[in-house]
């Protein structure tokens, strides 16, 4: 049985949040990987946000809602959410998937056990071997734009199931690897637990360079990574990521 947090979920612009420490969440996450049945987690930042609550709702927002719906754990991923939540008056923990991805390689957690990727590129699995010998690692590496591929879709579920691993690493995006993973969870026949973790595993790696600590402790991580890049982060930031201030400035009292 799991050991529950003694620390309440806030909730904040809609989600529940959990509360913990990486220590706390970590022995947590390894419970879930010894459970017959697959759960998964995710780490909302703003952009997350955003296409929780978009001005035109279609049908890959109404997936990605009902992911998130389905999640065992949701940590909070980005400073600005935590400053924007203790505005209201809500206490966020903070816990970024960028640390809790090498927190558990580097700590022991994944030591012994059998890790699923799923994206990446040939080249991560190696590195990944070579850095961390005592993990039994595997990877499925999908086509782009999995999402509008059916046997792409399909081909990450089975392989999930087939391989039978204590983690698994959803290294492929929002709302891709959120919703690849409620459908896993939905199909019944995976087991372990999911992590939706974005680009961790190449700032793991060092091929992507995370912004200085002075910069993350003021909740400027988007402009280093804006200024890295640019055409890929501009709308992002720049055109979309503003409505948040709007969202928290007209949501209800969080209860």
């Amino acid at each position: 049985m799991l050991t529950e947090l003694k620390k309440p979920s806030p909730n904040f612009l809609g989600i529940e949040f959990r509360s913990g420490s990486y220590e706390d969440i970590a022995r947590e996450l390894d419970q879930l990987s010894r459970s017959d049945a697959f759960s998964y987690v995710v780490t909302p930042n703003v952009d997350h946000v955003l296409m929780l609550h978009p001005r035109e709702p279609d049908a890959m927002s109404d997936q990605f809602r009902e992911a998130y719906d389905a999640a065992k754990l949701t940590l909070c991923d980005s400073r600005i959410l935590q400053r924007l939540a203790r505005f209201r008056g809500v206490a966020l923990d903070l816990i970024t998937g960028s640390d809790l991805t090498p927190y558990m390689f580097q700590n022991g957690y994944l030591s012994g056990r059998k890790v699923a990727i799923i994206g990446g590129d040939a080249g991560m699995l190696p590195e990944l071997h070579q850095r961390y010998p005592t993990i039994d690692l595997v990877q499925h590496v999908p086509p782009m734009g999995v999402l509008h591929n059916p046997d792409a879709t399909q081909q990450i579920v089975h392989f999930i199931e087939r391989e039978r691993s204590h983690f698994v690493l959803f290294a492929i995006g929002a709302p891709q690897s959120e919703i690849i993973a409620h459908r896993c969870r939905a199909e019944g026949n995976a087991q372990g637990v999911g992590l939706c973790i974005g680009a961790s595993i190449e700032f793991l790696l060092g091929r992507k360079q995370r912004a200085p600590q002075w910069m993350q402790r003021l909740s400027l991580e988007w402009a280093f990574r804006l200024y890295k890049e640019p055409a890929r982060l501009w709308r992002r930031y720049i055109v979309t990521g503003p409505r948040v201030f709007w969202l928290t400035a007209t949501a209800h009292k969080a209860r």
